[in-house]
């Protein structure tokens, strides 16, 4: 039987925080800004992504939005958890 996991909620924020300092890194490195993949994922304005590269309002990326991700800036979905401790 699996035991109860005492996670701090600062860490579900930490790890959250790394995984949108890495969709960030990773949207810069090719050149696409966050209208551009705000659109191209299927939102109508680069709020979103905005709000959740500065850490606001408690935004954050789900699984679908970040499969559209890693599709629309062709890399291994898997990147977005690297070096996220």
């Amino acid at each position: 039987m699996l035991e109860f996991l005492d996670i701090d909620e600062n860490d579900i924020k930490v790890f959250q925080n790394g995984v949108a300092q890495n969709v960030k890194r990773i949207r810069k490195e090719k050149n696409i800004t966050q209208t551009e993949l705000a659109l191209t994922i299927g939102h109508k304005s680069m709020s979103t992504i905005g709000k959740i590269e500065a850490n606001l309002e408690n935004k954050h990326y789900n699984l679908e939005q970040l499969y559209k991700i890693s599709k629309a800036l062709n890399v291994d979905i898997c990147k977005f958890f690297k070096n996220n401790e």
